[in-house]
């Protein structure tokens, strides 16, 4: 069971958080808190492993309490749920080590699939002493992509972070061939994996004519 400290200060958000979070499988809501005072005292107290956490309210903002958690050396991890969507606060978030980061309003799936990929985190990691590349790399790329550790019969996740790392990397549009040579895999097989993506939105197709008429697609990596 990961247990969870809510610190929201609108009664009726609390309840509705509560109910989201425990209705996934593995997570029970420990202590709920209106402030970032009470909720650090919560916290200290009843030593989570999660805390979902609002940035507006009263006494200690969430950013406030987020950095007293840091500075205490609280091993706890965090995932604030806010209406704050200006880029200075995600960041300041993600900089303090926020594992994700939801905006309001938002629907039950949104934080189900965050929580779901902080239970596979940790039943990932946490008997391990020592991680690979390849862990790390499929881990933050499928919770980048924001699935749930999930992918297509027959995709393999690491070969698709070495085809996003390689277009990121491409200044132009490239076709599949051309991913096929750069990252070492069949033409047929790279075209899999960019389909994918594409569906995903995390590739554009642009269409190029050659000579004779024909249409290319090359792909180029979403911003």
């Amino acid at each position: 069971m990961i247990k969870v400290v809510l610190i929201e200060d609108d009664p009726m958000v609390q309840e509705v958080n509560r109910q989201f979070i425990e209705k996934v499988d593995s997570f029970k809501v420990v202590g709920v808190a209106s402030n970032g005072l009470e909720g650090i005292n919560l916290v200290r107290s009843k030593k989570p492993e999660l805390v979902i956490i609002d940035v507006y309210m009263p006494q200690q903002d969430g950013l406030q309490t987020l950095q007293v958690i840091r500075t205490e050396r609280i091993n706890v991890d965090i995932i604030p749920i806010t209406a704050a969507s200006d880029m200075e606060t995600v960041r300041s978030f993600l900089q303090h080590g926020a594992f994700d980061y939801i905006v309001k309003p938002f629907k039950f799936e949104r934080i189900k699939k965050a929580l779901e990929n902080y239970r596979s985190f940790r039943m990932k990691f946490d008997e391990k002493e020592r991680i690979s590349q390849q862990e790390l790399d499929e881990f933050f790329f499928r919770k980048e992509q924001g699935n749930t550790f999930d992918l297509p019969k027959g995709l393999n996740a690491l070969t698709l972070t070495k085809i996003s790392k390689f277009l990121a990397e491409t200044k132009v549009p490239i076709s599949a061939e051309e991913v096929a040579e750069g990252v070492g895999i069949a033409r047929v097989t790279a075209r899999r994996y960019l389909d994918y993506l594409e569906k995903c939105g995390h590739v554009q197709i642009d269409f190029q004519y050659g000579g004779i008429g024909r249409p290319i697609n090359r792909y180029k990596l979403n911003k």
